[in-house]
């Protein structure tokens, strides 16, 4: 009996032995995995490799709350600190920090359904009472898009996963405005210099911050959702296109967006490096002073104008051109529509409709131009002068004198560059850059904010947008291409509205 005791023992020993050996194996073998480049063909979500992005215009402090510009939003939002709501690649609305919502019958009351486990990088819980107390400190000390929230008359938290919103009339942007700015989420215990330093939730966190150089994120060990794929990104801004391209070139970054695209087409003759072109808001147009004493505030002087210039040859021979556009609505907003047909290209009805006036009446035009932009400031000029009936006198300015001008109205027509999913409303303002002023139009956008479903908002802002087309309020000329150059080894990188969007959270080098 005793023999068979110490036979059983040994047996259970050897089994033992091997299920202790076993564990050794699968340890060594989770460890390589872990690191995916010990295994040739293991692609890993995670990785150790690092990638070095470059932009141009850096922004002048880190304080998403208080300094303007899309260069922190570029840069913060998405990475670093995560919204209520979050818009896709496509420009659509997708869950956030917020899960899902419900919204009334008569749009005044929303219900946001905030995500549980969600933590700050600091390791601080994030739940609806920092969502509370972030869009009352955001209204409060008047943030930078807290204007777009609307008429908020109160917001409360009646449980740790639930936001309700109460608004005193309807905002149809209310949802959009949650995925920008005024939808970020702080952290009500945090005691940090926002000008210099970032706490969110996103999955980076800011490691290093350089003013005017770079900004270096790191992944944050405390993210809720898939750890970014790469362990540190770094941001570097160039003062031109040909230091951004250089560096394109040697190496030394792996993604770039220069800023104009154009500068782009000077690298095709490198196979180490790629052109991806995307999508984009940003709409160029020929913008007409429609002030009492333009003579632009004459309908018939407008239209002929849009007659006369040729919209689709402009778009077609510009490189950073992703189609022609007709309308204040870019094809990735809200309430898009064709309107390309309005106004095809009829150099004699231009003339006909221009015949009317006197020489004396039209006189010359002044005609603002962005520096680097005076090629196509050009071919604009050539074709305003070929109805024989307009003088062109073409200026180029930097881009405050830009802007100064066109709001005090000294000047007759510019080129500009719009980006927005909400700058439409722009024709509806009497005070602005445009100085248009058409009851018609303020009554069609009133009625589009006064909408509430997307459905009935959308239908509304399209029939807005036609009417300020239909009376030719500008002439909008093209939309323009997202382009980045990109590393062919990069993986994961964005490609639409890439100027104003610039999720990191999948770039990889491999």
């Amino acid at each position: 009996m005793a023999k068979n005791t110490g036979k059983a023992w040994l047996r259970w020993a050897v089994f033992a032995g091997v299920i202790v050996a076993l564990l050794f194996v699968l340890a060594g073998v989770w460890s390589l995995v872990a690191h995916r480049d010990s295994i040739p063909g293991v692609h890993a979500v995670q990785s150790d490799t690092t990638a070095v992005v470059g932009l141009q215009d850096p922004p002048a402090s880190l304080d998403i709350r208080t300094q303007p510009g899309d260069g922190l939003d570029q840069v913060l939002l998405g990475n670093v600190y995560e919204t209520l709501v979050s818009r896709n690649q496509s420009n659509q609305l997708t869950a956030g920090l917020a899960s899902g919502w419900e919204i009334s019958k008569n749009a005044l009351s929303y219900r946001l359904s905030i995500r549980s486990g969600l933590r700050f990088s600091n390791g601080d819980t994030l739940d609806a009472s920092d969502v509370v107390w972030s869009l009352e400190r955001i209204i409060t000390n008047k943030y930078v898009g807290y204007d777009q929230l609307g008429d908020v008359t109160s917001i409360e938290n009646p449980d740790s996963t639930t936001v309700a919103i109460t608004l005193g009339k309807p905002n149809p942007l209310l949802l959009r405005a949650l995925s920008q700015r005024a939808g970020i989420v702080y952290d009500s215990h945090a005691s940090i210099d926002y000008s210099r330093q970032c706490l969110g939730s996103g999955p980076f966190t800011v490691s290093d911050y350089t003013q005017g150089q770079s900004i270096t994120l790191a992944r944050n060990p405390n993210y809720h959702g898939t750890p970014a794929a790469s362990t540190q990104v770094t941001v570097r801004y160039f003062s031109g296109t040909d230091t951004l391209m250089a560096a394109l070139r040697d190496g030394s970054i792996q993604m770039a967006v220069p800023s104009p695209a154009s500068a782009i087409d000077k690298l095709a003759q490198y196979p180490s490096l790629k052109t991806v072109d995307g999508n984009s808001t940003t709409k160029v147009l020929l913008a007409y002073n429609c002030g009492s004493q333009s003579i632009f505030s004459d309908e018939q002087v407008r239209k002929a104008t849009r007659y006369l210039v040729d919209s689709e040859a402009i778009a077609d021979s510009q490189t950073d051109s992703a189609s022609a556009l007709g309308g204040p609505i870019s094809p990735l907003e809200p309430g898009y529509e064709d309107l390309t047909g309005l106004f095809t290209h009829d150099e004699s009805r231009a003339r006909s409709m221009l015949s009317y006036f006197a020489d004396s009446y039209l006189g010359t035009v002044v005609f603002l131009v962005p520096q680097g932009q005076e090629s196509l400031g050009q071919k604009l000029t050539e074709q305003l002068e070929s109805s024989g009936q307009f003088t062109v006198r073409m200026e180029v300015v930097d881009d405050q004198s830009l802007h100064n001008r066109m709001a005090s109205g000294d000047y007759t027509l510019a080129l500009l560059s719009m980006d927005g999913t909400d700058d439409a409303s722009a024709f509806s303002d009497p005070d602005s850059v445009f100085h248009y002023q058409n009851g018609q139009s303020e009554k069609l956008y009133a009625t589009a904010m006064e909408s509430t479903n997307d459905r009935t908002y959308q239908s509304n802002l399209a029939k807005y947008a036609r009417a300020v087309s239909e009376d030719a309020a500008s002439d909008w000329l093209y939309v323009r291409k997202s382009r980045v150059v990109v590393n062919t080894k990069l993986d994961g990188y964005p490609t639409n509205m890439t100027n104003i969007m610039l999720p990191l959270k999948n770039l990889s080098m491999h």
